[in-house]
């Protein structure tokens, strides 16, 4: 990646956390922490990674996503619009009633959402079962699916995964939002998960580490790792921030999910207007 592509995508990466804080407040409900730690790997994933297209988000070829951690929507639908699936303006309406924009993905309603999520545990199981459709039609799409730190803490999770390495699914990646905190505090004194990456090579996966999940050049290393590896799934444990780019939100459980009022919207806002004019300088 040259220096104006990990520009670009630095750039829309920022935008995507404005349309995170837009659409929460504008709801006055929603999950801002998680959406804002994952907002570098939904723009990754959109605007680098996957073999998708906006004018055609059924396409038979297409890579698919499966967003584990359901409840991080507002992080997933401000990447689509970004990528122009369906129109900004809309993340306005997110959670409103009548609104196809809804808590959790609805693949039947939203442009570009390949499988409707939220209940904790299941995505992973989808995506499995995408993964292993593809092998068996000897179709050439891969499959990525994000779990959040405190969702693997559900078994589903790691049945997915003994099936995933136990039949070799080398076109699946798992990635896991290793931000540290879930919804009652910290990960590791709810229910410790770690070493998480010593239980994905338990269950037969190669393993990624990267050590700043909201940098955009060792994404791009992790996944052309997952990508060249064979006979086995590859499972991306990335450290991040929790509501990262939002001075008050970063690293605090609090804003795991609430919503910002007026004046902490305005503040988040100029947060991110700065590191903008940043990006603009470079």
């Amino acid at each position: 990646m040259n220096i104006m592509e990990k520009l670009e995508l630095q750039k829309i990466a920022n935008e995507v956390r404005k349309d995170i804080v837009t659409a929460v407040h504008a709801a006055k409900a929603g999950h801002p922490g998680g959406s804002l730690s994952a907002a570098d790997l939904f723009t990754y994933l959109y605007f680098e990674e996957m073999n998708v297209d906006p004018k055609d988000p059924k396409k038979a070829d297409r890579d698919r996503f499966v967003l584990s951690k359901g409840h991080t929507a507002p992080g997933l639908y401000s990447a689509l619009a970004e990528r122009g699936y369906f129109p900004k303006e809309d993340l306005k309406t997110l959670r409103h009633l009548g609104s196809y924009l809804q808590g959790h993905p609805d693949m039947k309603h939203i442009p570009g959402v390949d499988m409707s999520s939220g209940s904790l545990g299941q995505g992973i199981s989808a995506a499995v079962g995408m993964a292993l459709s593809a092998k068996l039609s000897n179709e050439s799409y891969r499959v990525y699916t994000l779990l959040g730190d405190g969702e693997i803490q559900e078994g589903q999770v790691w049945e997915a995964a003994m099936f995933a390495g136990f039949r070799k699914l080398d076109n699946l990646v798992v990635i896991v939002d290793n931000n540290g905190l879930q919804i009652d505090g910290k990960v590791d004194e709810v229910c410790s998960p770690y070493p998480i990456d010593k239980k994905f090579e338990a269950f037969n996966f190669h393993v990624i580490n990267v050590a700043d999940g909201n940098d955009m050049d060792q994404l791009k290393a992790a996944f052309d790792e997952a990508k060249a590896t064979k006979g086995m799934p590859a499972a991306i444990i990335m450290k991040t921030v929790k509501g990262k780019g939002v001075s008050f939100m970063e690293n605090q459980a609090g804003w795991h999910g609430k919503a910002p009022n007026d004046e902490q919207y305005a503040q988040a806002m100029e947060d991110l207007e700065k590191v903008g004019e940043a990006l603009c300088q470079k």
